[in-house]
């Protein structure tokens, strides 16, 4: 059970004053009264607030003034990773990210400002949280000068814990899905028939309007009638109320159209969520799959397992982040196929620079884009290419990502060739 958030935060001046590079010292900012600049904030702060309080059609506008990267091929992983650096750096860039912020978010700056101890910007966000509010009292108090420490990591976790009750929606999203094609198709149904009543309604009316206009040419020539005023007001009314009822019927149909457009839109945004949900379930399946295969030859054939994962034996295997209990158990895998096994937790306490002297060597880098920072990935990536060192990223840190991988990989002969390094993967559920 985790039960601090996955970044170190700045420890105080009376552990360390050298830590204080990680976040900057809240006495000072308190004591000159003014909110935290984005750059200033610890970096594995910066992916939840990028990912979180700006959209991506914001930053595709707003990244490209400050990146080498094209607006409109980039991928929204790219755009992202790219907004994030960006939001390291204490640059232009960096500027321009916080100033879009506080653009957007002024209202909830306002808000927050009346908070004027710890306590107080914590209730706020709390209460934000429920209303649904999260986005703009995010933003207002990772730059509060009263949040502490405590504070910012209690809304990271909150956060953090927001994200898993999306996947928990996905079947009642299935289910409405399902309710709105339903009633999207009834509504057709209905909008078909009324324009064919107004489309009948229109040839009797146009047959009424003809048939009046006739009598009233007709009245108008008897004129010496004492009657043809009468007759010709009551005509008058008659088309009058013929008017009105297609005007009602009209609006009617109109109203039903905007609906049917509401909901068709409604149903595309639901059927991408599933699509979505499908895929995550499709790579799940598949890493469940491979551990059910592990673990089945391990108890019951190990002869099929040796086969397997023959093609590890000799290999040297470097894994960057991970957990604890989880690297021990892949640990004893690769062993037991014949292999070398080297796990660098990417900089929580082992030194980076070990890191960078360890890749050369290895005949294959692995991590799980779930338990490592940008900084060590992107370190990692350079480090792979500039040494031709096959790199392959997990989904998650458990032991079925790496089982799954370790059986997709057992035929492919590239591994020996050395033919280049793969693209990393499109998907992941920690950095977008």
């Amino acid at each position: 059970m985790m039960e601090t958030p996955p970044f170190r935060l700045a420890r105080s001046l009376s552990v360390n004053p050298a830590d204080t590079c990680c976040q900057p010292a809240q006495a000072s900012l308190r004591a000159l009264r003014r909110r935290v600049r984005l750059a200033e904030l610890d970096s594995h702060l910066h992916c939840s607030i990028i990912g979180t309080c700006l959209t991506t059609s914001e930053l595709r506008k707003l990244v490209p003034k400050f990146a080498d990267i094209d607006r409109q091929h980039a991928s929204d992983l790219e755009i992202h990773h790219t907004a994030v650096e960006l939001a390291m750096a204490d640059g232009p860039g960096s500027k321009a990210l916080h100033k879009a912020l506080d653009e957007r978010y002024a209202g909830a700056i306002r808000r927050f400002d009346q908070a004027r101890d710890p306590e107080a910007v914590l209730a706020l966000w709390d209460e934000a949280r429920k209303n649904g509010d999260v986005s703009p009292a995010y933003w207002a108090l990772m730059t509060h000068p009263q949040a502490t420490i405590e504070v910012r990591q209690a809304a990271f976790g909150d956060l953090h814990m927001l994200s898993h009750l999306v996947g928990a929606a996905n079947r009642a999203d299935i289910r409405r899905l399902v309710a709105l094609e339903k009633e999207n198709a009834a509504l057709k149904d209905k909008v078909e028939r009324q324009q064919g009543r107004l489309q009948e309604m229109a040839v009797q009316r146009d047959a009424a309007l003809r048939h009046l206009t006739e009598q009233v040419v007709q009245v108008s020539s008897r004129a010496h009638e004492t009657d043809v005023d009468a007759e010709v007001l009551q005509l008058r009314e008659k088309l009058d109320d013929c008017e009105r009822r297609v005007a009602l019927h009209t609006s009617r149909r109109e109203a039903a159209e905007q609906r049917a457009i509401h909901e068709q839109e409604s149903a595309q945004a639901l059927r991408a969520s599933l699509d979505e949900a499908h895929a995550l379930q499709k790579i799940m399946q598949a890493e469940c799959r491979a551990l059910e295969r592990a673990m089945t030859a391990q108890s019951d054939r190990p002869e099929t397992q040796r086969s397997d994962y023959a093609w590890i034996a000799g290999q040297r295997i470097v894994y960057v982040g991970g957990r604890p209990g989880s690297n021990a158990a892949l640990k004893g895998l690769v062993a037991s196929a014949g292999g070398e096994f080297i796990v660098h937790d990417g900089g929580v306490e082992d030194r980076k620079g070990l890191l960078a002297a360890a890749l050369p060597g290895a005949d294959l880098v692995v991590f799980p884009v779930d338990c490592i920072d940008h900084d060590s990935m992107n370190m990692l990536k350079r480090v792979c290419d500039r040494h031709q060192v096959r790199y392959y990223p997990l989904r998650t840190a458990s032991v079925a990502s790496f089982v799954e991988l370790m059986t997709r990989l057992a035929p492919d002969q590239h591994l020996r060739a050395g033919t280049g390094t793969p693209p990393a993967s499109a998907f992941c559920l920690r950095h977008g």
